[in-house]
């Protein structure tokens, strides 16, 4: 069986919101690690059925790369809610609220 790994790390200011983000996975592709300035993971878990988040972002994210970022998001789970479902009517759905919000947001033109 393989193994690959994924690492975050976040440095805190005084006041503990992130000041600098980096990660690195084995599977990457890359070498060594790459700087980030927003980090968004969502985690089922099976024992307590909930999902579990963490929202970093750090002080020098701004607003508009946040607007894309969570555009981006949005359409990427579309992609996986069809991939892991097949339902063609809700990923419809969900690209169409992504599409919405990214006029909105000025993501799209």
């Amino acid at each position: 069986m393989n193994r690959s790994e994924i690492n975050i790390t976040v440095e805190l200011d005084e006041s503990k919101h992130p000041v600098n983000m980096e990660w690195t996975a084995t599977d990457s592709g890359m070498d060594g690690t790459r700087p980030c300035k927003g980090i968004m993971i969502s985690l089922w878990d099976g024992n307590d059925e909930c999902t579990y988040r963490i929202d970093l972002w750090t002080k020098t994210m701004m607003v508009e790369e946040m607007q894309h970022m969570m555009y981006e998001t949005i359409r990427g789970m579309a992609d996986t809610y069809q991939k892991a479902t097949g339902d063609d009517e809700v990923t419809e759905a969900m690209n169409e609220f992504a599409q919405n919000f990214g006029k909105l947001a000025g993501v799209l033109k």
